[in-house]
């Protein structure tokens, strides 16, 4: 095998790669050992330095506070210390005075330096009284040493100081013999780890060779081939998992006839018809779907033309035949039905590079349902724009009677403006209602559920509505079954429910009647809230529309009293969104009941 083949092989790629992980977590693992050792060796330098010289200058305050008569034999008493205490190898340990002359020196060959000023950087610091001084100096032969300094204090004074220079070759030669001890270890840990990466790659790659001999056998046809299985690792399952697809390929070149049953199975199942045709437009496969759509038997729709069956126009046929016919609305009818319905009809082109269409796929939808969610959107837009032209007609109106010297009468003008305010107010009401309405279709209006005291919103209800009906006459009650006392919704949502069937029922009620407002449980554990009142009531007739969004029973009197007929659908969807229905009875002349029943959450639900 060639170098440069080898290394494209897997083999090779798993020894590299074994080796680079080896030797970046050992080189990880030696430049944080190294570094920690050698901060910890050289901070533990210091540290004895820093000790040595606080205890000296500690010994030395005492001699250098003596007085005149007696500083020489201090002096000299203190040169013995540090000779025979302090005396160590490499290290140089200097006396200072306040002025920073040398005083003792540890080191023979430096006794011309006694006498002498010390113009060292840390003694100038020492001598002010900071005791953190320390420095890394390289001297003129090239060797590493460390340099402290401790200020020597007698009675808060500054006396003198301690100076100490120690040499750091001893240190950093430790620290390269533990480096040489490092890189010997990391070459036989890589020596190692080549061999047993050679190894571990033959056992991986072997069996993958072996795989590959016995896929090209099943790829021309052998499927009796089998892997043989050595172990339980994932090489064993891989080979498992290898014969077991060899087993399931057999299986699914014999099953093949039997999928294209089902394919055809479930194009006659399919809930949208589906026709298959030719190049020349004859129909070769409808499923049982299209055949009901176009109420035909599967037996006739052999070889009939899709132009036919669908009821084409000559344009139609062309584009369908060229390609460029995408999709129809066409209508239907079922003989001796007089319904018609819609269908959607999507037109795709089968091309072969060679003959150019070979055929097309027919696609029948029944969007019966969606036109009519079509015609009712567009209902909406008509009645929500005739709800805005009558009060913009009113108001301009008005506007051009004032603009015409209307407004020189005052009486007159006052009632206009009067007129016009209301209109105003009609219209945000109604805008404010379908950008409510919109919000709870969409899914925007969150609800903010909180424990809700039952009894005591229906009494606010009642507070709200008490100067209408003192006006009226009209009576309140309310009744609330034992047991119920906090309940988990949205207060506010709940509110402008009740307040919109309580302004109903004060609106159709008339003077003396009586409106009550109840809340019970269902046999369910549900919580029914309902508002009834002994007014006008609502014919049959308009009691399956009242939800509708701006049906009103009497026009008239709803736009009088400012209605936009939008209070009930805001109503109901409030209540859907809390997982209610809402429901409704009414009696022509005996009054009307609206009731909605909410589901209890049992973590805040009712609480006794």
């Amino acid at each position: 095998m060639k170098p440069a083949s080898f290394f494209r092989t897997v083999q090779a790629k798993l020894i590299i790669v074994y080796m680079l992980l080896i030797l970046i977590a050992m080189q990880l693992i030696g430049v944080y050992f190294v570094s920690a050792m050698k901060n910890s060796l050289t901070s533990n330098f210091t540290n004895d330095l820093q000790e040595q010289a606080e205890l000296l200058s500690v010994m030395a305050a005492d001699k250098l506070g003596d007085d005149i008569e007696e500083g020489k034999n201090s002096v000299e008493s203190l040169g013995v210390i540090v000779n025979n205490l302090f005396n160590l190898s490499g290290v140089e340990i200097q006396v200072l005075d306040a002025s920073g002359k040398v005083l003792i020196t540890s080191l023979s060959s430096h006794a011309d330096y006694v006498g002498r000023k010390n113009t060292q950087t840390v003694v100038s610091r020492a001598l002010q009284g900071i005791s953190d001084n320390e420095e890394y100096v390289i001297d003129e032969d090239n060797e590493r040493k460390r340099v402290v300094a401790k200020p020597i204090i007698n009675n808060s004074k500054i006396v003198g100081a301690i100076y100490i220079v120690a040499s750091m070759t001893e240190l950093h030669d430790t620290i390269g013999r533990v480096n040489n001890i490092f890189i010997s270890g990391m070459l036989l840990a890589l020596g190692l780890t080549a061999i047993l990466g050679v190894i571990l790659a033959h056992t991986i790659t072997q069996p993958i060779k072996e795989m590959t001999r016995h896929a090209t056998a099943v790829a021309e046809g052998n499927f009796e081939q089998r892997m043989p299985v050595f172990g339980n690792d994932e090489i064993g399952q891989l080979s498992e998992a290898f014969n077991y697809m060899t087993s399931r390929l057999s299986d699914a070149l014999l099953q093949n006839e039997e999928e294209k049953e089902k394919l055809a199975s479930i194009l006659t199942n399919m809930s949208d018809g589906v026709i298959a045709t030719d190049e020349a437009g004859h129909v070769i496969l409808m499923n049982r779907r299209a055949s009901a759509m176009l109420s035909l038997d599967e037996d006739e729709s052999d070889q009939k033309d899709i132009v036919q069956l669908l009821g084409l126009d000559s344009e139609q046929a062309h584009a369908v035949a060229d390609g460029s016919m995408n999709s129809a609305l066409l209508e239907m009818s079922i003989p001796g039905v007089d319904t018609a319905y819609k269908v959607r009809v999507t037109f795709t082109s089968i091309h072969r590079r060679e003959f150019g269409i070979a055929g097309t796929i027919v696609v029948l939808q029944d969007v019966t349902e969606q036109e009519k969610l079509e015609a009712s959107r567009r209902e909406f837009v008509a009645n929500v724009s005739h709800e805005l032209r009558t009060p913009l007609t009113t108001i301009k109106s008005y506007t051009e009677a004032l603009d015409d010297g209307a407004i020189e009468d005052t009486q007159l003008a006052q009632r206009f403006v009067g007129v016009i305010q209301n209109e105003t107010e009609r219209m945000i009401r109604l805008v404010t209602d379908l950008l409510h309405l919109s919000r709870l279709d969409n899914k925007e209006s969150s609800l903010r559920k909180e424990p809700t005291d039952v009894l005591e919103m229906l009494e606010d209800v009642t507070d709200r509505f008490s100067f209408q009906m003192q006006q009226k006459h009209i009576k309140s009650n309310i009744i609330v079954q034992e047991g119920i006392e906090s309940v988990l919704f949205d207060r506010d949502q709940i509110d402008q429910v009740l307040d919109n069937l309580v302004s109903n029922s004060l609106k159709y009620t008339p003077d003396g009647g009586l409106v009550t407002l109840e809340a019970r449980l269902t046999d369910d554990y549900q919580l029914a809230i309902s508002v009834q009142d002994t007014g006008i009531g609502i014919p049959k007739k308009d009691i399956d529309h009242i939800f509708d969004r701006f049906y009103r029973v009497d026009k008239a009197r709803s736009r009088n009293m400012g209605g936009t007929g939008l209070g009930l659908s805001i109503a109901r969807e409030i209540v859907n969104a809390h997982g209610g229905i809402m429901t409704l009875q009414s009696e022509l002349e005996q009054g009307t009941k609206v009731s909605f029943i909410l589901p209890i959450v049992e973590d805040g639900g009712v609480m006794v």
